[in-house]
């Protein structure tokens, strides 16, 4: 059996790599587990794991052992340098880290090296984690897929013939098949919380601002992709203190991201299961989010059936726009390079060509009917829940659900308003297919209120009890 199509196997014992993050970090502080180990024992099962799931970019354990050494001796003097010393953390390869090349995902761009971390991979630095590897995203991160002309084939780990979804592609797969708990995407429709929908994770994105990333845009977010809530929490700590290089970001607090569970006792919760447009939930995945309410209404919650706050003109004028822009990137590309974009996105972003300034500006107007559809839903509600995907899954080597580039946004309806909208929303696993694949259960809240989505989400992981059947290929 080639070893793409190999299946992995639950994981029936946890093991070292599968303790929550605070776990390993106490222990790194009481001197019972050493950086080095913990770092030696993730060498091996990305070893063991990379051919199946062909996560990582840039992954360098030499480098990886050598700070995990002086990460060591810094616990040996008990002096560590921040709250994550010594752990490691992918970063989604978008997401620039000094001296390091951002192919951005495609064979038609000459990467150059960046001159200085993005602000994420900045504050990680900082606290001592070891960002032992990048993660792989599809070209321009334009995909909700592992398809990339600049990297291999990512792969869902739950099956490998299955797609993880993107374009935070590699963090996905790298979360599902335990390369540790840290991972870090980004997300401008989606691309954190699809992604970890399909594989399990815990996906967070925040209010816009909330984490300072740089180069900024309308809707773009850096975010957590983790097997729990209290990893995530962790990880916030740390991303979200601030960073002048990011001009729409809000002012910093230090919020406390250790919330607990919400008291769901006289909470409104809407519960969206048509997105008003794209591809309608599967049976599955409305079953699985149905399920998760009921277990909300039966601590005391009220569940109100609400409408979708997504028209086919929001999603079509988002896409118009987007092809022009994306277009006008790759304009100026020579022929030679424009011709190594991978065909779909190339074809997605060539309807862009011809159009018209006033379209495009009808388009990116679409953003502002989001941002007030979705504040308006909260008039009624205190949160609302909603499925990540409305698809259970898609072949590894397809581009998208729909596999269509002019059919290229129908998977993301109930993740973009979020986006535009700028409200803090995750994906949790609610349950799986009755084909093996995780169901993601979305979790949004008002602008602002973060905490409420990890208290919401804590309240609910509680309920649902851990995951325990992660796979795993070594």
């Amino acid at each position: 059996m080639p070893a793409s199509a190999a299946k992995p196997a639950p994981n029936a014992k946890t093991g070292l790599l599968d303790l929550p993050a605070r776990q390993i970090l106490t222990a790194f502080q009481d001197r019972t587990l050493s950086p080095v180990d913990y770092m030696t024992a993730l060498v091996e099962r990305v070893d063991a794991s990379e051919p199946h799931v062909a996560a990582l970019y840039l992954y360098r354990p030499d480098m990886a052992l050598s700070e995990a050494r002086a990460s060591e001796a810094r616990y040996a003097k008990g002096a560590p340098q921040g709250v994550l010393d010594g752990m490691p953390v992918t970063m989604k390869e978008l997401v620039a880290t000094k001296g390091d090349p951002v192919p951005m995902g495609t064979a038609a761009i000459d990467p150059v090296a960046a001159d200085a971390d993005a602000p994420t991979a900045a504050r990680l630095r900082e606290d001592g984690a070891i960002m032992f590897a990048k993660t792989t995203c599809p070209d321009y991160g334009m995909l909700s897929s592992g398809l990339s002309t600049f990297h291999p084939l990512s792969r869902n780990p739950w099956d490998v013939t299955q797609n993880p979804g993107g374009s935070s592609a590699g963090a996905a797969a790298a979360g599902g098949a335990g390369y540790g708990p840290l991972h870090i995407g980004t997300d401008i429709g989606g691309s954190v919380r699809l992604p970890a929908g399909w594989t399990g994770l815990f996906g967070f994105k925040p209010t816009q601002g909330r984490v300072p990333i740089d180069p900024y845009y309308t809707g773009r977010c850096a975010g957590p992709m983790t097997p729990t809530v209290d990893d995530a929490a962790l990880l916030m700590q740390v991303i979200s203190r601030p960073d002048w290089r990011d001009a729409t970001s809000l002012p910093y607090q230090a919020l406390d991201w250790d919330i607990p569970a919400a008291d769901l006792r006289g909470m409104k919760i809407g519960l969206m299961l048509d997105a008003g447009c794209g591809n309608p939930a599967h049976p599955e995945v409305q079953a699985a989010v149905s399920r998760a309410a009921t277990l909300f209404e039966q601590q005391g919650a009220d569940i109100i059936p609400i409408a979708p706050v997504l028209t086919r003109q929001m999603l079509d004028g988002l896409d118009y726009a987007w092809r022009a822009r994306f277009w006008g990137m790759m304009e100026k590309l020579d022929d030679d390079s424009r011709g190594k974009i991978l065909p779909y996105i190339y074809d997605w972003a060539r309807a862009g060509a011809e159009a018209s300034p006033q379209r495009v500006a009808e388009g990116f107007d679409q953003t502002f009917a989001m941002r007030r559809t979705t504040a308006q839903a909260f008039q009624s509600v205190d949160v609302i829940i909603s499925p990540v995907n409305p698809d259970v899954s898609y072949p590894a080597e397809w581009a998208s659900p729909t596999n269509d580039p002019q059919r290229p946004f129908e998977h993301i309806c109930f993740t973009v308003p979020w986006n535009m909208g700028e409200q803090p929303a995750c994906s949790i696993h609610c349950g799986l297919s009755t084909s093996g694949m995780p169901i993601g259960l979305q979790i949004v809240a008002p602008r602002y209120q973060d905490l409420k989505v990890f208290s919401v989400a804590r309240a609910y992981e509680d309920m649902r009890g851990p995951v325990t059947d992660w796979p795993r290929f070594g």
